[in-house]
C-alpha cells in the first residue's frame, strides 16, 4: 500500500521486533518525520510538550492540516502499534537506540538567537540518554551549535561523551510546508557526524528510515553551514528582485516584462518581487550568521531590504489615497504564505502595527484562521461576505490563498486602492469596477 505522495505503508506484524525511534518535537516536520519512520519497520516514540499535541497522535489524528499524506501516515502507524507520544521526553529517549531532535530555534524581537526551547528539549534528553545511542540534530542551527553547545550540553548533564559514549550527527530539514511528505523522499539528505562512527551510522539510518538520496559531508559544522547558506541565498535573490522592482518604479518599468526577458538567458534567474518574507525559515536563519559574526556584506544587507517591504507599501499607499487614519484598511492573508496556516513572521504582523501607528481601522481576513484567533493580533477579524465590506477604503493582498481567485470585489464599493503585494489578483476586473491597482514593481495582476 502506497500513499498518495510515494511513500509504502506497511502494515506491520505486531511480534516483529523492531528498532526504536524517539523523535523530540512533534510539529508539523518533526510529526511527518516520525510517521515515516513508523510506517517504515521503526518503532516510534514522539515527545513534544503539548500534551493535545500527544494526545491527537495517540487517537491516530494528525493535529497537521494540508499535508498530504500525513493523516493516513498517523493512522496507520497508530493502528500498527508503531507510533505513540508522551509529554515524557527523557522516558521516551530512554527506550530509543536513535534520537532525532527537530524542536525550533527561532529569533526574538531584537532578531537574538532564542535557544530556550530547545535547550530545554536538550537538558530532557541528556536526562533519558543510554549509551551508544545516536542523537540526529534535524533544527536549523548556527554553525557549531551541535558539538559546542549541545554536544557539550548532553556530555554536562549525562557523563557520557560525544563521539565516544554516544554518537552525534546533524540533518537538518529542507522541507516545504504542504509537500513535506514529499520532500522527505524527494530531497537529498545532507548528513555530518563528529566523527566516522557517527556519520556511518546517521547515514544508514536515513537510508532504511527515508529511503532517500544523501550527501555525506566532512563535519558537523559543513552540514549546519549547508542549511543556513540555503536559506541566505534566497534572502539574498527575494531582495534583489525586491531592490530591482523599487528601481523600476523609479523609472516607469514594468518588473514582470523585466524578468521575463531577463530569465530567457540561461544564467538569470530573477525571483518575483513582493511584500515581504515570512515563515520559520528565511526572515530568521540568516541571523544565525550574521549574530556570528558575518555582520556586513550581502546577508544582513539582504534582511534590511526584505524587512522594509511592508513599510514601503504603506507608503505607495498613503501615495494613492493620502492620510490612512480613520481609513478602513484589509489585510487579506494572516499567514505568511499562501494555503499555509502559519504567522511566524508573517508580513502580515509588520503591516498590522504600521497600520495601527498610523490610526488605521485595521480588519484581517485569512480562511485558515477563525475569527478568534485573527482577533488576537489586535485587529478586526472581516468575512469577504459581510456587508461591512462596502465600507474598506483600501486592501492589501499580502498571502495569497487559493480562496482569494474567487473574491468579488464588487463588495466593495468604497475601496479606493488595492495593493497587491504578491501581483496574482485581475488587475483588469479591478480596474473595471473603478478601484485603483497597484502592484509591485509597476506589475500587472493576472489579466484573465
Amino acid at each position: 500500500m502506497t500513499t498518495e505522495m510515494g511513500f509504502d505503508i506497511i502494515m506491520t506484524d505486531y511480534s516483529e521486533s523492531l528498532p526504536n525511534v524517539a523523535v523530540v518535537g512533534l510539529g508539523k516536520i518533526g510529526l511527518t518525520l516520525a510517521a515515516v519512520f513508523a510506517n517504515h519497520r521503526y518503532n516510534v516514540f514522539g515527545a513534544d510538550i503539548n500534551p493535545d499535541v500527544v494526545a491527537s497522535v495517540n487517537q491516530g489524528t494528525s493535529h497537521i492540516q494540508n499535508e498530504p499524506g500525513l493523516d493516513e501516515l498517523v493512522w496507520t502507524a497508530h493502528h500498527n502499534n508503531t507510533l505513540s507520544a508522551t509529554t515524557a521526553t527523557a522516558e521516551a529517549v530512554s527506550q530509543a537506540d536513535t534520537i532525532i531532535v527537530i524542536v525550533p530555534v527561532l529569533t526574538d524581537e531584537q532578531n537574538q538567537i532564542d535557544y530556550r526551547m530547545i535547550d530545554r528539549a536538550v537538558e530532557d534528553i541528556a536526562m533519558g540518554i543510554k549509551e551508544d545511542a545516536l542523537v540526529i540534530f534535524e533544527t536549523t542551527l548556527p554553525p557549531g551549535d551541535t558539538e559546542n553547545r549541545f554536544g557539550k550540553m548532553i556530555k554536562e548533564i549525562s557523563g557520557l561523551r560525544p563521539g565516544q559514549d554516544f554518537n552525534l550527527a546533524y540533518s537538518p530539514e529542507r522541507v516545504y510546508s504542504n509537500q513535506i511528505v514529499h520532500d522527505l523522499q524527494h530531497y537529498p539528505k545532507i548528513v555530518g557526524g563528529i566523527n566516522e562512527k557517527s556519520l556511518e551510522r546517521a547515514a544508514n539510518f536515513y537510508k532504511k528510515a527515508l529511503g532517500c538520496e544523501l550527501i555525506e559531508v566532512s563535519s558537523l559544522g559543513t552540514a549546519e553551514f549547508a542549511k543556513v547558506a540555503e536559506c541566505v541565498y534566497r534572502d539574498v535573490n527575494i531582495a534583489l528582485a525586491n531592490e530591482l522592482s523599487m528601481f523600476a518604479e523609479e523609472k516607469d518599468i514594468n518588473m514582470a516584462e523585466v524578468i521575463s526577458a531577463s530569465n530567457s538567458q540561461p544564467y538569470s534567474n530573477i525571483h518575483s518581487p513582493g511584500i515581504g518574507v515570512g515563515g520559520h525559515c528565511i526572515p530568521i536563519y540568516p541571523y544565525f550568521f550574521i549574530n556570528k559574526g558575518l555582520s556586513e556584506g550581502l546577508t544582513p544587507l539582504s534582511r534590511k531590504i526584505n524587512d522594509s517591504m511592508p513599510d514601503y507599501a504603506i507608503t505607495k499607499i498613503e501615495e494613492r489615497i493620502g492620510s490612512l487614519s480613520g481609513k478602513n484598511i484589509l489585510i487579506l492573508g494572516l499567514s505568511y504564505r499562501g494555503n499555509v496556516k502559519e504567522p511566524t513572521k508573517s508580513t502580515a504582523l509588520r503591516l498590522i502595527d504600521q497600520l495601527q501607528k498610523k490610526g488605521a481601522n485595521t480588519f484581517v481576513n485569512d480562511p485558515s484562521f477563525s475569527d478568534r484567533e485573527i482577533s488576537q493580533y489586535g485587529v478586526t477579524p472581516l468575512a469577504l461576505n459581510n456587508q461591512y465590506c462596502s465600507e474598506i477604503d483600501g486592501v492589501i493582498l499580502q498571502a495569497f490563498h487559493d480562496a482569494y481567485n474567487a473574491i468579488d470585489f464588487s463588495h466593495f464599493t468604497k475601496c479606493q486602492l488595492i495593493l497587491d503585494g504578491r501581483n496574482k489578483l485581475n488587475q483588469k476586473e479591478i480596474n473595471r469596477l473603478g478601484i485603483t491597482y497597484e502592484g509591485i514593481g509597476n506589475e500587472g495582476g493576472l489579466t484573465f
